[in-house]
């Protein structure tokens, strides 16, 4: 039978790696923010992928739709 103090050591560690995902996480959206205003400052428009198409985000307010992304599983790979 497990002892409490192995099963608490097992409780920590999953409670560790929750938190450094959450950090991980957390610096990712907020690094991708500040990337996307920088560009939008220093370009003029963004290119983002929204509701299954390529669009371009102008500073202006408007967007362009440039194309639809296919759905998922149709691509065709050829592997040699």
């Amino acid at each position: 039978m497990a002892s409490g103090r192995n099963n608490k050591e097992h409780t920590s560690a999953k409670r560790a790696n929750y938190l450094t995902k959450r950090i991980l996480v957390r610096a990712t959206r907020s690094g991708g923010a500040l990337a996307a205003r920088r560009a939008m400052e220093l370009m003029g428009y963004i290119v983002v992928a929204e509701n299954g198409h390529v669009i371009r985000k102008y500073a202006d307010g408007r967007s362009e739709q440039i194309t639809q992304i296919p759905p998922s599983g149709t691509t065709k790979v050829a592997f040699d």
